[in-house]
């Protein structure tokens, strides 16, 4: 059968499908009530295929109730699955959730299961088994697990779509790894003295210390890197003492909203370390829509940008690349902090000490953007006992 049988019907401006059978002399109509794009013809094309199976096999139902679309009463002599391929499905979920998902988590989540994906020993949704048993074999726990979730939800979409009839990784789930002690460093926060050794640091610093004011704002605020990234003058009141943040950059600097899309204003105390940084970096003349922090180069911040001077990057000398020591991991070398922290350490360092410091959770949760829940879960350290109340 050919592609023939679809058409888009010229009233409604749906796709159907008409085709003819031998041994009856009307032609047959299919409504599918679905718009002309990639997706829904994957997804007619499947339903095509049903039909065309139970011809082969003299199943046909003549009064279309088994291929009305809804219906899950297809021929049960098809394959468990269908002919579709894993990287086909994921391609077309992927379509799907393009329309409801930042694209930037497109870019980089989806594409990474895309890139695994064509990694895999085949492709044949029937070997969902043989998928699950090489991600155990060949990828972490944790990743196997997270794959396994992922296809299982592509599969979900698919069967609900009509694209295959039964969800082969139904089944198939792995438990949740348990998280290993070491992680629990992912949360740690610096002590108030450790975050000035770090401010001072940059300050002072013969290559970074055009970035202080933007370290010093993420240690006085608590924001997300990305949301200083994307501040911009007009979001920040006169006096420089209520700071709206409503937007993010990500990691290769993509404008988006917060992580959440909450909305919030952070404000800032009457002469407090955080107002008089404002107002002493603001330009004279500012427009609202410039940039509050930006490079040496004058181009937006980037989470690329802030590792190499946090972290470490890298400099050409005579044609060699040599690294470069960031700020932070150059105080941890030589232990002038006790540890290395990443530069999301510096919303840990805010949040834990403003609890620390007698700040109410919801209040914290409300300054950071943040779920009660989540700040309860990660910033109420046990080691944070005595503390001075940060000057906001």
């Amino acid at each position: 059968m050919s592609d023939k049988w679809i058409n888009v019907d010229p009233r409604t401006k749906k796709l159907s499908l008409r085709f003819r059978v031998r041994g009856f002399s009307s032609q047959f109509y299919l409504s599918t009530g679905l718009t002309d794009t990639k997706k829904n013809r994957i997804i007619v094309q499947s339903r095509r295929d049903a039909i065309e199976t139970d011809i082969g096999l003299g199943q046909f139902d003549p009064t279309l109730e088994r291929y009305k679309f809804g219906s899950r009463n297809l021929a049960p002599t098809r394959p468990a699955t269908s002919t579709k391929q894993i990287n086909e499905l994921w391609e077309l979920f992927t379509e799907f959730q393009s329309t409801q998902l930042e694209e930037t988590t497109i870019r980089n989540s989806y594409a990474s299961v895309a890139r695994y994906i064509k990694r895999f020993p085949t492709q044949d949704l029937n070997r969902a088994s043989d998928i699950r048993d090489w991600l155990t074999k060949n990828t972490t726990q944790f990743m196997a697990w997270n794959l396994l979730g992922r296809l299982n939800r592509c599969c979900e979409w698919a069967e609900v779509s009509g694209l295959i009839i039964s969800n082969p990784f139904q089944g198939l789930q792995m438990q949740r790894p348990k998280r290993k002690s070491t992680d629990k460093e992912t949360y740690l926060a610096f002590t108030l003295e450790q975050r000035d050794i770090i401010i001072n640091a940059f300050e002072h610093h013969d290559r970074h210390t055009h970035y202080a004011p933007l370290i010093k704002f993420l240690f006085f605020t608590g924001c997300r890197p990305g949301e200083a990234f994307a501040l911009t003058w007009g979001d920040i009141s006169p006096d420089c003492r209520r700071i709206s943040i409503t937007k993010s950059r990500n990691f290769a600097g993509i404008l988006k909203g917060t992580k959440n899309g909450k909305r919030r204003i952070f404000p800032s105390g009457e002469n407090s370390r955080l107002q008089n940084l404002l107002l002493d970096i603001r330009p004279v003349i500012s427009h609202p829509g410039e940039l509050v922090f930006r490079s040496k180069l004058g181009n937006p911040i980037t989470g690329n940008i802030l590792n190499k001077v946090w972290n470490q990057g890298s400099s050409m000398h005579d044609g060699l690349k040599t690294p470069c020591l960031g700020v932070v991991k150059e105080l941890a070398i030589n232990r002038e902090i006790p540890y290395y922290l990443k530069p999301y350490a510096t919303r840990h360092t805010f949040s834990t000490w403003a609890i620390a410091s007698g700040i109410t959770v919801e209040k914290v949760a409300l300054w950071i953007g943040d779920d009660v829940s989540t700040v309860i879960k990660y910033y109420c350290h046990p080691n944070v006992v005595n503390a001075e109340c940060p000057d906001f």
